[in-house]
């Protein structure tokens, strides 16, 4: 940890609530549906589709919402009127507006870590590139970033590829995220340091077995991330 030279950083649900918005997309959903389907079979087969595209469109709010509207005419066997499809339409559309206010002590320990001048700071998400950059944009939280990479999915390779893009070694880096499947299983794979903070409401295709692991701190808010840091050094 002592050498750290590079933190980085994943976007939705660890800088800014992201999956709440999803989520009440989906309720209002169970509710257009209603006619048709039990709330538990609307989003039972909204995971599935979601699912079983996920090779073809990848993660983003656009590869939601097609899902969402392939569920519900498969759900309403056809039925659901284009007016309703419109509904579906405006949903995802909202997904790409809701505000990406700051998280507690995002801002602030961005700040401090900026200030300190020891770390290059990054973000690295996945999904769609342009939803990515505007979510950053809309959070006021672009300008302690130097670098931002947007993947379509993030495995070891992805990490290891980041590390030789910003031209540092994988435990020169430190990545801090709220997905253990996305975030932290595959920086350790590669080599990083990684800190887990843990989002009160996980999508369940980010859902996966946790482990301990050398190089992993498991926090529980985002000003730990300077206690980290600070410790180590000392």
């Amino acid at each position: 940890m002592e050498e750290i030279r590079v933190i980085a950083f994943d976007a939705d649900d660890t800088l800014w609530d992201c999956q709440s918005w999803f989520d009440e997309v989906e309720q209002r959903c169970c509710e257009l549906l209603k006619p048709w389907a039990t709330a538990r079979e609307v989003s039972e087969g909204l995971f599935a589709t979601e699912h079983r595209n996920l090779p073809l469109t990848g993660y983003g709010t656009k590869a939601f919402t097609l899902s969402l509207i392939e569920n519900a005419i498969r759900v309403s066997g056809g039925k659901i009127s284009g007016e309703q499809v419109m509904q579906l339409i405006d949903m995802g559309k909202e997904l790409l507006r809701f505000p990406t206010t700051p998280l507690p002590e995002v801002q602030e320990t961005l700040a401090a870590l900026s200030e300190s001048r020891r770390y290059r700071l990054v973000v690295f998400t996945k999904g769609e590139l342009m939803d990515q950059e505007d979510k950053l944009r809309r959070s006021g939280l672009e300008g302690y970033f130097s670098y931002m990479e947007t993947v379509s999915n993030k495995t070891e390779a992805e990490y290891r590829q980041l590390c030789e893009n910003l031209g540092v070694a994988p435990e020169e880096t430190l990545m801090v995220g709220n997905s253990f499947r996305s975030d932290i299983a595959p920086a350790l794979a590669a080599g990083a340091w990684a800190a887990h903070i843990p989002y009160h409401v996980v999508w369940a295709l980010e859902k996966s077995e946790e482990f301990s692991h050398d190089h992993l701190y498991k926090i529980t808010h985002f000003g730990e991330i300077m206690e980290i840091l600070k410790n180590k050094k000392a």
